[in-house]
């Protein structure tokens, strides 16, 4: 038996697992990779052209669409009902920028009347669309 002196023990095999050989290459990897970790970073040089346009700061206009306990719309603090509701969408629609619509509803509204009038947004050509609500009245 290798590496035995041991002349009782001759019959079992040596269970011990050599581990300097994965030592040795785990070292050996972590030199190349140390080494070759900064031509990764390299990057190519471009000279890009100049330009003196100036940035598009125009922010959309805000729409907020409130609805109370009771079911009445608010077109920007303005009460109107469904009919005048359904005007007004479509005359916000085709605008540029289109304006982003909140809506903001009281916690008592029933979900059915935010999802229809949400639609009825989505059909008049609305594409921004967000519900407001008030991070702190869960507590």
């Amino acid at each position: 038996m290798i590496g035995s002196f041991d002349e009782n023990n001759l019959s079992r095999p040596m269970s011990e697992i050599n581990v300097t050989p994965l030592v040795d290459v785990m070292l050996v990897l972590l030199v190349v990779f140390i080494l070759t970790a900064p031509l990764f970073t390299h990057s190519i040089r471009v000279n890009l052209p100049q330009t003196h346009a100036q940035p598009n700061n125009e922010k959309p206009e805000t729409v907020t669409l409130a609805i109370d306990e009771h079911g009445v719309f608010f077109w920007n603090n303005r009460p109107l009902d469904r009919a005048a509701l359904s005007r007004a969408l479509a005359q916000t629609a085709p605008q540029e920028p289109q304006p982003v619509l909140h809506v903001r509803a009281d916690r008592d509204t029933r979900y059915q009347l935010i999802a229809e009038i949400m639609a009825e947004a989505k059909r008049a050509g609305l594409e921004r669309i967000g519900l407001v609500t008030d991070p702190g009245a869960g507590k």
